[in-house]
């Protein structure tokens, strides 16, 4: 039996980064795409390597998909989920009758490669891609791309990570999500597997946006291999522009619709609500942007509360999150493509700061991932912090944006025209729309 390494202290409330030239600001049609079928398969990554050894896995915290931790976890009895993952990967290819373990594995690095290669079109520049390993069974690859031609900072990652939920953490799980879990239990074996992504502009007329999809497992101690599991998905997506198009906030959220309403037509109203739930800084009183949306704790309880019935609750969910990151390039390239070439002001680009501002606020103030990676032992913060855009700015008192007094009131109305399209903005991060 292997001899167990320190635990690494986990929360289960913790769920889971002058103008440049003139440009023409003409409107272009949305470039069409389809999000319906499966993504083709693409050509491995040069950067892929075996390293992805699969464990006892756990879902707990879509913040472990955030912090990528390169920590050592504990090693497991033999024979481990991670060597028979192994061997299945070895024997076979993929399929649907593989362990969701693996089957998510596979969704998200297609869609890594998928969105990588799109990205490195729009901008002309290529990512730089860094595979990092766990000792004992899984690892990531983490693709950035840092002063593009079109986005200054991006960042597209995935995550698999394997290691011990420690007692005090298996306390903090929801009653559904430990039913196997025992007083005599001190440690869970977890797995958790996910993709994120965040994308910030140069230009201050294209909008940042976020994403991240992910699946836990948890296994029964007394039986890893055999024994009953549970396991949920978590994810979502939201946009958050400096400079406020209603038809580029419609064609995001329309394009979410679309992908959960082929699913249960509540799904959308749901997660557009808690999105706007989460992603608000109440120091500020406003929101990070201007929503899109946010889901947690998806397993069969989930369904039974729903509207959609199924034999199969890990299948019809696993269909959700693979439409979910299917529906990404549609709803954003289109955006980008129509705004990355507009002209912009140099006063224009300073407001793009100052909203950047308030996405570093979130980030390391509320955000649930960042604030337990970055509390993390031995936690890899060069992925932690990708997230934070590639500059930022504050001003004190803004007229617009800053804490608002009667003198500030005062000012911004002297303003005039001056920063009607600011005004706008502002308007609809303290008060939030439906969009469709």
């Amino acid at each position: 039996m292997a001899v167990p390494r320190p635990y690494m202290p986990l929360r289960r409330t913790l769920v889971n980064l002058a103008p440049r030239t003139s440009r023409t600001g003409s409107r272009v049609p949305f470039r069409k795409y389809s999000t319906e079928g499966k993504p083709p398969k693409p050509e491995p990554f040069t950067v892929w390597r075996p390293y992805l050894r699969l464990a006892v896995g756990v879902p707990f915290i879509g913040a472990l998909i955030y912090s990528m931790m390169t920590g050592e976890v504990t090693e497991l009895d033999s024979p481990s989920i991670v060597e028979l993952d192994e061997s299945l990967k070895k024997q076979s290819t993929i399929s649907e009758t593989s362990p969701m373990r693996l089957r998510m594995e596979k969704l998200i690095k297609e869609h890594q490669q998928k969105i990588v290669e799109e990205l490195s079109r729009i901008d002309g520049k290529s990512f730089h891609s860094d595979t990092w390993n766990r000792p004992n069974g899984g690892g990531g690859i983490s693709c950035v791309l840092q002063d593009g031609n079109v986005f200054e900072k991006a960042g597209v990652n995935v995550s698999i990570v394997y290691g011990e939920l420690p007692r005090p953490a298996i306390e903090k799980m929801r009653a559904d999500h430990k039913s196997f879990v025992g007083a005599d239990v001190e440690s869970l074996s977890f797995f958790a597997a996910g993709l994120s992504l965040v994308l910030h502009p140069h230009n201050p007329m294209a909008p940042t946006v976020h994403l991240n999809y992910r699946y836990f497992e948890t296994s029964d101690p007394k039986d890893p291999i055999n024994g009953e599991k549970n396991w949920w998905f978590g994810g979502g997506t939201d946009l958050t522009p400096s400079y406020l198009f209603p038809e580029d906030v419609k064609h995001f959220h329309q394009t979410i619709k679309d992908a959960c309403d082929r699913h249960d037509a509540t799904y959308y109203p749901r997660f557009k609500a808690w999105c706007d739930k989460y992603f608000y800084l109440p120091h500020r009183k406003e929101s990070r942007g201007v929503g899109g949306i946010f889901f947690d704790d998806l397993d069969a309880s989930f369904l039974e509360s729903s509207a959609t019935s199924s034999q199969n609750p890990q299948e019809t969910l696993f269909s959700f999150v693979s439409d979910g990151l299917a529906s990404f390039l549609p709803s954003y390239v289109p955006i980008i493509e129509r705004r990355k070439d507009m002209p912009f002001t140099p006063a224009e680009k300073e407001w793009q700061q100052l909203r950047r501002g308030r996405y570093v606020e979130f980030n390391l103030v509320y955000d649930r991932g960042t604030s337990f990676g970055l509390r993390t032992p031995n936690a890899r913060i060069e992925s932690i912090l990708m997230s934070l855009p590639r500059t930022a700015g504050w001003a004190y008192m803004d007229a617009v944006s800053g804490t608002r007094t009667e003198a500030s009131t005062e000012e911004e109305e002297q303003q005039g025209e001056d920063k009607v399209r600011e005004k706008e903005l502002m308007d609809v991060l303290r008060h939030p729309r439906q969009w469709v």
